[in-house]
């Protein structure tokens, strides 16, 4: 039987962006390299912080300013009671669903080049419940985002979105969709954006971005790494946005997307300039990479906006 606290419904007013997903706890450690078969290796630097992948999104949103909502799902452990408490610290009105059992937990290695590698152990639930998801109150939201851990209970997300007018953004990841991208085609059709990485769209396969257009994506925010990211709309050219010349070195690539992903979402909501959204976001994902930890080497916006104009 299903015990679980469903959050608070309502959701206060003033163009709120709305995150709903999953929350990890997440463990990073940084390695000179990782080790082989019976090696041990030694860290110089572990930080335990509550991430995954739409609550990341979630506080880069809440740096821009916007009013931000996260409604995801926790353990009954340690684990999860530490993630609310952290996540409450973090300028996000937070409202999990707390489910008898284990958290959702990662652990993440940092090798010398900055690129993580991440073992995830999914917790007795990766997403909110299709009940909890279906009774959310959208009142006062200007625009919900999401990463499809459960098909069936974002799909009734979305279907309040369409019920609501509010526009949503996907963010793919490739464990979402192991039978191929079509499975997601509901959750696709009518996103006002899709964000979509290289790894997203080698699983996808070839032409990716006409594949989700052909799925009724609206538009497609494809993230390349440190060769920044393109704004794609059907029927038009595609606008780059490079990474800013003199960018800080590398130090930990974890978050960066979800950063991305987040903090377009929330210029989105103040701006609606989905160039300038991006051009924001893509500033704010590169700086996420020069500290280690995830959200924890997010900046303001006015912080960013100091280093932008320096």
């Amino acid at each position: 039987m299903n015990t679980a606290s469903p959050p608070n419904s309502a959701i206060p007013p003033d163009r709120t962006a709305v995150f709903v997903g999953d929350t990890v706890f997440d463990t990073t450690l940084r390695v000179g390299s990782l080790p082989a078969a019976d090696e041990k290796v030694v860290s110089d630097y572990l930080t335990d912080s509550v991430g995954g992948v739409v609550t990341n999104a979630a506080v880069a949103c809440s740096l821009t300013g916007t009013p931000t909502a996260l409604v995801s799902s926790v353990g009954t452990d340690a684990a999860g009671r530490e993630c609310a408490e952290q996540a409450r610290g973090l300028g996000v009105d937070f409202r999990p669903e707390v489910v008898p059992g284990p958290s959702s937990r990662a652990v993440i290695t940092i090798a010398e080049d900055g690129e993580k590698h991440l073992i995830l152990v999914p917790g007795v639930r990766m997403y909110p419940s299709e009940a909890v998801c279906r009774e959310l109150s959208l009142a006062g939201a200007g625009w919900l985002h999401t990463a499809v851990y459960d098909p069936a209970a974002a799909r009734a997300v979305i279907a309040r979105c369409a019920e609501s007018g509010v526009p949503w953004s996907i963010d793919l990841e490739p464990a979402t969709f192991p039978d191929g991208i079509e499975t997601l085609a509901d959750h696709i059709d009518g996103a006002a954006t899709v964000f979509c990485n290289t790894h997203a769209a080698r699983a996808i396969g070839p032409d990716a971005i006409k594949v989700l257009f052909g799925l009724g994506a609206r538009s497609v925010v494809f993230t390349d790494g440190s060769h920044g990211a393109r704004w794609c709309t059907p029927g038009a050219a595609e606008v780059t946005v490079p990474v800013a010349p003199g960018a800080a070195p590398v130090v930990d690539t974890t978050g960066a997307g979800d950063c991305l992903a987040g903090s377009f979402v929330g210029m989105m909501l103040d701006s609606g300039d989905p160039l300038d959204a991006l051009r924001y976001a893509v500033a704010a994902a590169s700086h996420s990479c020069s500290g280690f930890g995830g959200h924890l080497s997010y900046a303001t916006r006015a912080e960013l906006t100091e280093r932008r104009s320096a």
